[in-house]
């Protein structure tokens, strides 16, 4: 295990009591500063290495250029409105969450919701203290026999499945994950968004917040439900277009509805919610039971820990997902991988337009994070170490017009394990190759059509020179006068006296004083130094 020290911040009045992970671990120090507004916070994060945080604390731009040894950030709880994934990413710093922790009370206030509902629960309650007893204005309904519409069927989802079944109720869902098998195991019938929104009696919103689910209970689809439909939201704020949801209460073509989350919190004192009928409202609780709050916060505690200490990216939302072993398993591809966005970065003819990266072996979970592993390659030469790691690769490819493909080879005749870059620059193409052979022992295997055979790593000198007598010798001596010492010498050629390539690993760093002494010989055509990972 790594010896290097750790700093986590930890804000929000998340559970101290559940930060087991970290706290047991000595590698790692835990500050907690409840209050993010408190300036000994922001002092707190210009040395940390990672931060956790439950809704309350924004983690925007502003806040992550203030803090340079950050490179992990953990949200107690599921939804990351509040964290900048882009800002994040651009910076290279993991955004993780943890997805498991609150599934349960979440599910449980959502059939409290409902049940409360449908039943009035809550206007009888205020009813029987006013001094009332007027029990035929509150004639509820049975969830029995009813159905329950899920627009996303997901942990939470599919929890309020189980139970409503359990009441009785038929289950539809849309979810575009949802498959067969999943809601076979559930015992629910999937249908499609519109399917959902017409047909169920009660529907419930499990669903995060983006641009294609902001508004998507809208005026429209509200006027599609079934008169007399209930609404229930315990996901995210802005799902529900909220004006449109209080005039459907006054109308009457909606029964009742129960929101647990608004689109500002907390809720406006203007808002048409507040004097709508039939509408219950809590101030955002669904994770606020005490065992959520113990598990949100050991899971995300874990995480961090995995993050820091062993590379563990599995339940990042912002990189491709690669665990400790897996990470350990590819260690010897993901090397190959950046060793030869190295030598493209350095070879390519010109400015580097897109980047195909074609895997050929047996590991079906290689192909994402090698992609990213030969960006890191490729970009760092230019970039350079800080901007660019496994996080924020991808993202600096395609802020900078890259345009990356990933494509998984059949099986190839020579290596089990093979990676091939092909490449389209400003003036030309260029393509490499590496394997592995036996298992573990990354190679560059070629250049462009030549064949060779070089350990990626260290400097290499790339030559194309007319294949005539003497060149290697008049090489060895250029790079001895120069106190260059060559670990190894490759020489490949397409045919006798033609154009051949030479790629030399030396120790040590090649200057441009020793590049303009090859290039004066004059079988020499190209001359290049690459810096392999």
């Amino acid at each position: 295990m790594s010896g290097k020290q750790f700093t986590v911040l930890v804000t929000d009045k998340v559970s101290g009591g559940s930060l087991n992970a970290l706290l047991e671990d000595d590698r790692f120090e835990v500050v907690l500063i409840d209050d993010s507004k408190d300036p000994a916070f922001m002092e707190a994060l210009k040395t940390a290495n990672g931060l956790i945080v439950r809704s309350a604390t924004k983690v925007r731009a502003d806040m992550l250029d203030a803090a340079p040894e950050l490179s992990v950030v953990g949200r107690a709880g599921v939804g990351v409105d509040n964290i900048d994934l882009d800002a994040a990413t651009a910076r290279g710093v993991a955004v993780l969450n943890a997805p498991a922790g609150n599934t349960v009370s979440t599910a449980e206030l959502t059939m409290a919701l409902i049940l409360a509902m449908v039943r009035g629960v809550a206007e009888a309650d205020a009813s029987v203290r006013r001094g009332e007893w007027a029990r035929s204005r509150f004639k509820g309904a049975e969830l029995r026999g009813r159905t329950l519409g899920l627009i996303g069927a997901g942990r939470i989802g599919g929890s309020v499945a189980r139970r409503c079944r359990a009441f009785g109720m038929d289950v539809i869902a849309y979810d575009p994950f949802l498959t067969d098998e999943k809601a076979s195991a559930l015992g629910i019938e999937r249908a499609d968004l519109d399917g959902v929104i017409e047909r169920a009696d009660v529907i419930s919103l499990h669903v995060p917040l983006t641009d294609e689910t902001k508004g998507m209970i809208s005026k429209a689809s509200i006027a599609r439900m079934k008169k007399g439909a209930f609404v229930v939201n315990v996901s995210r704020g802005g799902v529900v277009d909220e004006p449109a949801l209080a005039e459907a209460l006054v109308s009457g073509q909606l029964a009742g509805a129960a929101l647990d989350v608004y689109e500002n919190e907390p809720l406006e004192a203007d808002s048409p919610l507040r004097d709508a009928p039939n509408l219950i409202l809590t101030p955002h609780l669904g994770a606020s039971t005490q065992e959520a709050q113990e598990l949100v916060a050991s899971e995300i505690a874990g995480a961090v820990r995995a993050a820091l200490a062993d590379g563990d990216l599995t339940p990042a939302l912002n990189a491709p997902a690669i665990g400790g072993e897996a990470l350990r398993r590819l260690a010897p591809l993901l090397e190959l991988g950046s060793g030869l966005g190295n030598l493209a970065c350095a070879l390519a003819p010109g400015g580097v337009q897109s980047i195909d990266v074609r895997y050929a072996g047996s590991a079906d979970d290689a192909l994402k994070p090698l992609t990213a592993y030969v960006l890191m390659g490729l970009l760092k030469p230019v970039l350079g170490n800080d901007q660019v790691n496994f996080v924020s690769a991808g993202h600096l490819a395609e802020q900078r017009g890259i345009k990356v493909a990933r494509t998984q080879l059949s099986e190839h005749s020579d290596y089990t394990e093979y990676l091939e870059l092909a490449i389209q620059a400003e003036r030309g193409e260029l393509r490499v190759a590496g394997a592995l052979l036996g298992d573990a022992h990354p190679r560059i295997v070629r250049i462009e059509d030549y064949h060779v055979d070089i350990v990626p790593a260290g400097t290499l000198i790339v030559l194309k020179n007319n294949d005539v007598p003497g060149v290697i010798g008049r090489v060895g001596t250029i790079l001895g006068n120069h106190d260059i010492n060559i670990a190894g010498y490759h020489q490949a050629r397409l045919s006798k006296g033609g154009q051949a390539l030479a790629a030399i690993s030396v120790d040590g760093d090649v200057d441009q004083a020793v590049r303009g002494a090859l290039l004066e010989l004059p079988e020499i055509t190209a001359a290049i130094v690459a810096r392999l990972a």
